[in-house]
């Protein structure tokens, strides 16, 4: 056999052919290589001699070198090791070498000990070719001396162009091992040990081992305390250490656990390998497992593995939410708080990750959102039919899928949950909220299709699902939000015929379709409409019924219409100066026509109008726009909600709140921060109730701000023949409400005028509102309501007629008769009668002989009312202080009989706490008020001792919110006045709103008095603190809101002062950065759920970035806003205000999406060539 096989076929002089025989031949076929050339390798071996003949002098020494090297070698294995290390010394002095330069030395050298192996066996053999071993000599000693003088390349050798290779000294057994090279496909553990699986576990070892490269960077560099890793470390639970002997022996070291077990493991058919836990092993079993036998188990696998040494909180929490969801997979909630456990899992170190994978690792939202959705389809395949995984499965999705598949998505799961009003109210704000998808058209139709729908699982003609309780009450829900999204879009005709079409579908219903079910009820009342007949707010309207009875009759009978008042007061002229810009003139004509033409147009059959007269057809509505979102309303209470609801619309303040569901979504305006006379009279402040709300009529951009005061003569007059309806459909106590609703729109527009400060107005419209009041006194039903008595005389108060205010009230009392403390009328009379006298003091001397304190004693007594003659008996005011007291006992222990009198008990209380906790500050001091306000306060807000020995026992007021948080107002309040007239300590009032705000954080008028005291803190480190901390406890959009204006009030009084004109100024108020930290703030709100899709965030937002002269950021805000709120057309005026230069592009889209354009670009070019 030949010692190079690749020469076998190359025979010296003299020496017969080595593949003569064809047996030996085939003996070296696995040892030849195919990609070997013998011609190459000759020139190669001639090239080398002709340099050996050049370079005489130094191939003796080579060759005694290589030689000694052989002879070295073939002695004994021991000088082999000796020159492996001597090399790799030799590798480590010159690391500093080129890359190329060691790549090229390490190759050398591998051929060499390559040749040197190869010369040892055939030494060994006895073998004496003796040509072979010069021929690698002479090879050896080429490739030395190229080494020796510089690096070679493949490249620079021309003899190895064709088909080159190298030999790897240094393999990867993964090449061989695993099916692809991939990194994901090759295991990151080594197996330890040499025995097979499965016979003996304690020599089975698998260890996550990090690369050299990393673990020598750890070793060489120890970390710092305050990097990342040593501040995780520092974050996470030490190992348990425990004493395994008895605690009596003192002299025993406490043991940690080992590491090593000499127990075998539980190496069964299901945990081959021994990696489970015994609690998984017996689960896969399929058998339960006593949480005793396996504590201690788990508890020392815990501790052995090094990356759960630090997390054995997390890991027990992990352990205990699969415990939970696999013992109980229908529990919903446990599958919900295991899903939310994620979040708090992501922040901590990886749980299951080796140290170095701990320290690499990154968490991405990715990673978490990918568990979730795993978890959460688990969960529904246990649950099929729960709605609120699927949705939270949706809500994750949303992160992943594209918007039509997501539509799809929710498509299918409104059809199998058709009677689901929530499921409903999340899809129409899901697709009110893609912009990609949205038309107003759409959603419309699709507003109308889910109560069509709900309609037929009310009536029950929907066979195959049941009605769901609460069903009627989220169907006005959700035709309330319809409503707010026309008038938010432009539509306002659409909205205001809806409310008017549900109103006569309701309340003027023909007794004879009345078992009819609801599509049949439709289709009786669209002749109605379409017929011309007068409707509600319309002069002559009569409703469905009357008509009805009419036509059965044989039709109406024609009258001549009245022909007073015709005459045209509002000035027609559109454009008033020519000279303003384009995009100005727009904006004003715009919102003139929204303020003038938000009531249908109807053709008047007195001046032979037909439909074709309209000049703009989208003011006419079709029946086919409503008659899909007519409803049943059956609960009394649900009706009135909806004429409350129809009132707040056209801008009547009324004490009904709109429903949570769309609180946000209609939020608006930005009258939400206007403090109403809270400076001037803190005692009295009007609040009126869903401030940030712009009614019908009001589409006002950000700069501008309100225009006009209530609305034109056409809406006043509209607004005038919804009351007298409604005073015809309603008696006693609900038709005094009504007035008491009118009287107090009044009362909005002159408070309306007194911010404003227009005397000439605030004339004007002072003696319309005092014609309207005395004209509702004058009716018989209202004569005694103290109610209306009290509106009128704080209406001649506000007007400044505090004399003939002082006449008003005091006849009501006088006409009150002797009910005392026990009438809640007369005690809310009493109270504001009071507050108003106590605002006009200045100080507290001679407050006890005042007139205020006259009034609360006078109501003490219970007796016929005397005026106040300018003196007050002490005797009078001991008897009154005793009388307070019992009186405020009993009303906290009384228990109502029903939920209408514990509302009215509610109220009395709130206003008996009032009149006594002002009395005291008269008579005795502030202390004594506070303590009533803080005692009652902690009746309301603990629970009685009694309700814990008998649950089933009603205990009415002492659990009724709303008397706590009137409470909390007047406590406030009265604290805000005495530091307005004496020197008091902050801290008393900053501790009241903040305990009050953390229970009520959505209460405006608390945020409005919070904000109003912090404005001129020096510090507001403590403001801060305490909004972050309300934000992140509640739902609620007004933390944030308010938190946002603080910040821009403290904004603008530092620029205040850095731009006062008054020499050198030095900043008292050492803030930086309050921009960055305002668009923090408006980033964190607008990714809250409820702040993602609130107009007037979005509103805030944008004017703040504008302001700053950020044009291009504002740009891109303006487009992200409308990704999440399409449909407020008040997002477009504003972005015309602020990008004037973009008007026609703002207009397009305007168009392309369906909202109302009253004022196309063509029709603005013809008018300004006029």
């Amino acid at each position: 056999m030949a010692l190079f096989p690749a020469f076998a076929g190359v025979a010296e002089p003299g020496e017969p052919p080595a593949g003569s025989s064809e047996g030996s031949r085939k003996e070296l076929d696995w040892l030849s290589n195919p990609s070997f050339s013998t011609e190459e390798a000759l020139l190669l071996h001639q090239r080398t001699a002709d340099v050996a003949n050049l370079l005489p002098e130094k191939s003796p020494i080579i060759r005694a070198t290589s030689r000694s090297e052989l002879s070295g070698e073939s002695d004994t294995d021991g000088s082999l090791k000796q020159s492996s290390k001597k090399r790799k010394k030799k590798k480590k002095k010159h690391h500093h070498y080129k890359k190329t330069k060691k790549r090229t030395k390490g190759d050398s050298s591998s051929s060499d000990s390559d040749l040197d192996t190869k010369h040892t066996k055939d030494k060994v053999a006895g073998s004496g070719r003796n040509h072979e071993k010069e021929a690698a000599a002479s090879l050896d000693k080429k490739t030395s001396n190229l080494t020796s003088n510089r690096s070679v390349w493949l490249d620079d050798i021309q003899a190895f162009t064709a088909d080159t290779f190298r030999v790897d000294k240094k393999p990867d057994p993964a090449n061989w091992a695993y099916k692809s090279l991939y990194r994901g496909d090759i295991a990151r553990y080594k197996r330890r040990g040499e025995s097979c699986l499965g016979i003996d576990a304690k020599k089975q070892c698998i260890t996550w081992d990090s690369s050299a490269s990393k673990r020598k960077q750890l070793q060489s560099r120890p970390e710092r305390y305050f990097t990342k890793n040593s501040v995780k470390l520092l974050n996470t639970h030490g190992i348990r250490i425990c004493n395994k002997s008895s605690p009596s022996d003192p002299a025993t070291l406490l043991s940690v656990f080992q590491m090593e077990t000499d127990e075998p493991s539980d190496t069964t058919e299901v945990n081959p390998l021994g990696i489970y836990d015994p609690s998984t092993t017996v689960w896969l079993q399929g058998k339960g497992c006593k949480e005793a036998d396996h504590e201690p188990v788990n508890t020392q696998q815990t501790v052995e593995e090094p990356g759960i040494n630090i997390n054995s909180t997390l890991i027990t929490k992990v352990e205990e939410h699969n415990k939970k969801v696999r013992e109980n997979p229908r529990d919903i909630n446990a599958w919900m708080e295991f899903v939310s456990f994620q979040d708090e899992l992501m922040r901590g170190p990886g749980l299951y990750a080796s140290k170095g994978e701990q320290e690499v690792r990154r968490k991405s939202l990715k990673l978490v959102l990918e568990k979730k959705l795993a978890i959460l389809e688990r969960a529904i395949e246990s649950n099929p039919s729960n709605v609120e995984l699927k949705l939270a499965r949706l809500k994750v999705c949303t992160e992943f899928w594209e918007p039509p598949a997501l539509v799809k998505e929710w498509q299918k799961l409104i059809f199998l949950h058709p009677n689901n009003p929530e499921l409903w109210k999340k899809y129409l704000l899901f697709c009110q909220s893609q912009f990609t998808t949205f038309s107003v058209s759409k959603i419309n139709s699709l507003y109308g299709k889910c109560l069509t729908t709900l309609a037929a699982v009310q009536d029950g003609s929907m066979v195959s699902h049941p009605l769901l309780p609460g069903t009627e009450e989220a169907m006005l829900a959700i035709f309330l939000q319809q409503c707010h999204f026309l008038r938010q879009a432009g539509h306002s005709e659409k909205a205001v015929s809806l409310f008017q079409a549900l109103i006569d579908f309701t309340f003027f219903k023909p007794d004879s379709v009345k078992d009819l079910p609801t599509r049949g009820q439709v289709e009786f009342f669209e002749p109605f409409w379409d017929s011309g007949e007068p409707r509600i707010g319309e002069k002559g309207a009569r409703g469905w019924k009357a008509w009805m009875h009419q036509q059965e009759k044989g039709g109406w009978i024609a009258l001549k219409p009245d022909d007073d008042e015709e005459e045209e007061i509002d000035d027609d002229q559109e454009i008033k100066d020519k000279t303003l810009p384009k995009w100005h003139i727009w904006l004003d004509i715009e919102y003139s026509r929204e303020a003038r033409q938000w009531l249908p147009w109807r053709p008047d059959k007195t001046k032979k109008e037909t439909e074709e007269d309209c000049e703009d057809p989208e003011r006419q509505v079709l029946f086919d726009d409503l008659g899909p979102s007519l409803i049943q309303l059956s609960n009394p209470d649900l009706q009135r909600q909806l004429l409350y609801s129809f009132l707040q619309f056209l801008g009547v303040p009324c004490t009904t709140k709109l429903f949570p569901s769309n609180l946000y979504i209609a939020m608006d305006e930005n009258t939400i921060f206007d403090s109403v006379l809270a400076d001037e009279q803190p005692l009295t402040c009007v609040d009126f109730p869903l401030s940030g709300f712009s009614s019908i009529g009001h589409m006002d951009t950000m700069r501008r701000g309100r225009h006009h005061v209530g609305h034109y003569r056409e809406g006043e007059e509209f607004i005038q023949n919804v009351f007298h309806v409604l005073f015809q459909l309603f008696s006693g106590k609900e038709k005094a409400n009504l007035a008491i609703c009118w009287l107090q729109y009044e009362i909005s527009k002159v408070v309306q005028c007194l911010q404003t400060k227009n005397k000439k107005q605030l004339k004007a419209q002072g003696r319309k509102s005092k014609k309207l009041a005395k004209n509702l006194l004058k009716a018989p039903d209202n004569r005694n309501q103290l109610s209306l008595w009290k509106l009128y005389a704080y209406l001649e108060w506000l007007l400044g007629n505090i004399d003939d205010a002082r006449k008003v009230f005091d006849t009501a009392l006088c006409t009150a008769g002797t009910g005392g403390l026990k009438s809640p009328q007369l005690c809310s009379l009493t109270l504001l009668y009071a507050q108003l006298e106590v605002e006009l003091l200045e100080s507290l001397e001679g407050a006890v002989t005042s007139r205020a304190v006259h009034i609360l004693t006078k109501l003490a007594e219970s007796g016929p009312y005397v005026p106040y003659s300018g003196q007050v008996l002490s005797v009078n005011v001991l008897k009154a202080r005793k009388t307070y007291d019992h009186a405020l006992q009993d009303s906290l222990s009384k228990t109502p009989a029903s939920d209408q009198d514990q509302v009215s008990d509610a109220n009395q209380l709130v206003n008996l706490v009032g009149c006594y906790a002002l009395f005291q500050y008269l008579t005795v001091g502030i202390d004594a008020a506070v303590l009533i306000c803080a005692q009652t306060a902690e009746k309301l807000g603990a629970p009685a001792p009694q309700k814990q020995e008998n649950p089933g026992e009603n205990l009415g007021i002492q659990n009724f919110p709303a008397a706590l948080e009137a409470v909390t107002m007047l406590h406030t309040n009265l604290l805000r006045f005495h530091m307005s007239i004496s020197v008091y300590p902050l801290n008393p009032l900053r501790e009241a709103l903040t305990e009050a705000l953390k229970r009520y954080p959505s209460n405006q008028s608390l945020w409005r008095s919070y904000i109003h005291i912090q404005r001129k803190s020096h510090s507001a480190s403590k403001a801060r603190r305490f909004f972050d901390g309300v934000t992140r406890s509640t739902d609620s959009l007004e933390p944030w809101l308010f938190a946002i204006r603080a910040e821009q009030m403290r904004k603008n009084l530092i620029e205040n002062v850095q731009r006062a004109d008054a020499g050198e100024i030095h900043s008292t108020i050492p803030e930086t950065g309050l921009t960055n930290r305002i668009v923090a703030l408006f980033e964190h709100a607008v990714q809250s759920e409820n702040g993602a899709h609130c107009p007037l965030l979005w509103r805030m937002y944008l004017n703040f970035l504008a302001s700053q002269g950020k044009k291009e950021k504002s740009k891109g805000l303006f487009y992200k806003a409308l990704q999440n709120c399409p449909w407020a057309k008040v997002l477009y005026m504003d972005a015309v205000e602020h990008f004037p230069d973009q008007l026609q592009e703002t207009l397009d889209l305007m168009t392309e999406k369906e909202l109302r354009v009253r004022v196309p670009m063509e029709e603005l070019e013809l008018l300004l060539e006029v």
